[in-house]
């Protein structure tokens, strides 16, 4: 069968998402650079792991050569002290004004799995509005719970309460640390119980997602993704449209794997993983980067 022939739009796109993968690549690897780790089945344990990296990547993944904001988080605020770390809200308010959800879209190692897994040919679904708006709200819960719940049962404990968002819920940490440690050491394995179980679950379920449903994850539960949505109308770097030579043939919105209404919403939507899929795909050239630095 001879090989088919793309349009200028999709061979754009096609060229867009090759480059966008290997950098998110490359973002993975460095983060989880500590190649060791995975050989002797050890956690990193060196003076970098007191720095937070900027996106969602578990501390206990035997690669991982920084701390995770979201676990470092819920550290701080499950600790006898019940505070709040403002060295990594400050860290992650920075990382925001810059550079709002970019970081999702080309920094989040789970967020590359999941646009690997994205690649994988079956028939997406399309989330109907009347579910799909209100479940996004499910990772601003999510947000919440990570900075008060750990804090509240401290208190009511008087003693360290658990990070509850890594230990029952995170599938970045399963997939990256759990499964990875118990791979190497036999004696993990052995202990793995019900818990492990919990969140072999978690994760599967949101792999599975991720399939038919583009970066099901970031849209639904990801508590980081929340936190940097806050910031994506006021961040230094966006995406712009010029509505003036916009041909509205809506090929940026069956792209995007957020489901931004691109064409209504793209300043202002807290979706929009600048990903670029947009505006690879723009005919017109109706989408431009826009950097205020």
């Amino acid at each position: 069968m001879a090989d088919r022939k793309f349009t200028p739009a999709e061979a754009a796109q096609r060229k867009h998402d090759r480059k966008r993968l290997w950098i998110q690549a490359g973002f993975a690897a460095l983060f989880n650079g500590y190649a060791a780790g995975f050989a002797k089945g050890k956690i990193f344990t060196g003076p970098a792991k007191g720095v937070c990296v900027p996106v969602l990547n578990c501390y206990s993944c035997p690669g991982a050569l920084g701390a995770c904001p979201i676990g470092s988080l819920q550290a701080v605020a499950g600790g006898k002290g019940r505070s709040v770390s403002f060295y990594i809200l400050g860290v992650l308010m920075l990382f925001g004004l810059v550079f709002g959800r970019l970081l999702c879209g080309f920094a989040c190692p789970f967020g590359w799995i999941q646009d690997l897994l994205s690649r994988i040919p079956v028939r997406r679904k399309k989330v109907p509005e009347r579910i799909d708006r209100p479940a996004r709200k499910l990772k601003y819960v999510a947000l919440a719970a990570v900075l008060v719940l750990p804090a509240a049962v401290s208190a009511i404990k008087g003693s360290a309460a658990s990070p509850y968002f890594c230990k029952y819920l995170c599938p970045a940490g399963t997939l990256e640390g759990g499964i990875p440690l118990l791979l190497a050491n036999a004696n993990l394995r052995a202990m793995a119980g019900a818990l492990f179980t919990w969140k072999a679950l978690v994760l599967a379920a949101c792999l599975a997602g991720a399939l038919f449903i583009p970066r099901c994850f970031c849209r639904y539960l990801c508590p980081l993704g929340a936190f940097y949505s806050l910031f994506n109308r006021f961040a230094l770097y966006r995406l712009t449209l010029d509505r003036s030579s916009c041909i509205g043939c809506g090929k940026c919105e069956e792209v995007c794997p957020m489901a931004v209404r691109v064409t209504q919403e793209l300043e202002c939507s807290g979706e929009c993983i600048r990903c670029g899929k947009c505006k690879a795909v723009c005919p017109a050239g109706a989408i431009e980067n826009k950097k205020i630095f």
